[in-house]
């Protein structure tokens, strides 16, 4: 059984890793990332404030933040809620997410060390281990881990980026829950690994980019058949 990991952290979990206002965006992101908090769900400054361990001032600050950058909306007497996502707006996200996390990888690979390598090695037996003992509960937070697993060992800040826009995935359906999917993508996985092992960033970043994007076609095709 495969140890179940902590999110990527922008900073500690037990403290404010900049601010107090950053602190809270990254819960906030995590938790919107991970389903904790899902879209149309209403988010109240007082109770977010009490349950993070924090004045309301930097969780309105950070709700701003939230909302300039689309992922809050805020209604009169309702507060702010999470939105959903339209298709073009998920398609939009995940072209985005092709070159952001394309460049993470390659960056990546011309700067990580052999402690990192082996940080994205342990990440990727987990989630392979997870998969053969079709422990679904863990397949999506584990394919997290090994994504920043990647990215965290290039630049800190495109990582940043990258965490950022995971947090806009709808987290209601997770494309890992269907065993074809979860196959095919793991195949991907492996095609990275080795470009990665390689130290062809070219071809790393080639990898992953097409790895966002054969998601993209899952989750829309995932999406379609569970609403229909």
């Amino acid at each position: 059984m495969p140890t179940l990991p902590q999110p990527a952290a922008r900073g500690t979990s037990d403290g404010p890793p900049l601010s107090k206002t950053a602190y809270v965006l990254d819960r906030l992101r995590r938790e919107i990332a991970e389903g904790t908090v899902h879209p149309g769900q209403s988010l109240r400054q007082v109770e977010v404030a009490k349950r993070y361990g924090v004045s309301p001032t930097p969780v309105r600050e950070a709700f701003r933040l939230l909302e300039a950058e689309g992922t809050l909306a805020y209604e009169a007497h309702r507060g702010a809620t999470v939105k959903d996502m339209s298709v073009p707006e998920v398609r939009d996200l995940y072209l985005l997410r092709s070159e952001i996390e394309g460049l993470a990888t390659s960056l990546a690979v011309e700067r990580m060390n052999d402690a990192a390598l082996e940080r994205i090695h342990t990440a990727h037996e987990n989630l392979n281990s997870a998969l053969e003992s079709e422990d679904k509960s863990q397949l999506s937070l584990l394919n997290r881990a090994l994504h920043f697993a990647i990215y965290d060992s290039g630049s800190s800040l495109v990582a940043v980026q990258a965490a950022s826009l995971w947090s806009y995935i709808p987290p209601r359906i997770t494309i890992w829950a269907d065993p074809k999917n979860a196959r095919s993508l793991a195949g991907d996985h492996a095609r990275i690994i080795d470009a990665i092992e390689r130290r062809d960033p070219y071809d790393a970043r080639r990898c992953m980019a097409e790895h966002i994007l054969h998601a993209a076609k899952l989750r829309e095709a995932y999406t379609a058949q569970h609403n229909s």
